[in-house]
């Protein structure tokens, strides 16, 4: 039981650096995105500060927290207690959303690349949005892991819905105040 206790804190750690990193790339990827609008010098200036930034926080924390969450997840579920909850539907609907976060993770790598090149692409709203994706998956999965049971996590998924309306107005509500100070 220690070794499997060991791996567990191990991922949640490392589930929480990636999520940190997810987070903050996002961000990133918004105040590059609105350097667009800026004029000379400033522009450049932020965006090459901008990339250098980015490139740190992908390349040492989300990467590698990605990579490290995945090792010690297959590890766990390898283990006895891994394979009783590979029998579990919660455990696969879990795994559902794992697989949109490692997809979420690859099209936030799209979004690096072209930023790297200047090529903007997506307006700071869309970027916003595809930031609150993150928290949706995140709150799913941990609903999913603390509940398990049927009716609890759809529930939960009630919930979470909920939760995407009031993201989505949350940045409407930010954009129109944004709009109105500027």
């Amino acid at each position: 039981m220690d070794y499997y206790s060991t791996l567990k804190a191990l991922h949640i750690i490392f589930v929480v650096t990636w999520f940190s990193g997810l987070f903050y790339v996002v961000r990133l990827f918004i105040y590059h995105t609105e350097t667009k609008e800026m004029g000379s010098p400033e522009k450049e200036i932020l965006q090459k500060q901008y990339k250098i930034m980015t490139k740190r926080l992908w390349t040492i924390i989300a990467w590698p927290s990605a990579i490290i969450t995945l090792i010690l997840a297959d590890l766990i579920l390898t283990s006895d207690i891994g394979k009783v909850w590979m029998k579990q539907p919660w455990m696969h609907i879990k795994l559902t959303f794992v697989l949109l976060l490692y997809i979420y993770h690859f099209l936030c790598h799209a979004i690096y690349r072209q930023l790297k090149k200047d090529n903007i692409k997506y307006s700071s709203t869309q970027l916003r949005i595809w930031n609150e994706i993150a928290t949706i998956i995140l709150f799913s999965i941990v609903f999913l892991v603390v509940l398990k049971s049927t009716k609890d996590w759809i529930f939960g998924l009630s919930g979470i819905v909920g939760l995407m309306i009031l993201l989505m107005l949350g940045i409407k509500l930010y954009k129109k105040i944004r709009e109105k100070n500027s």
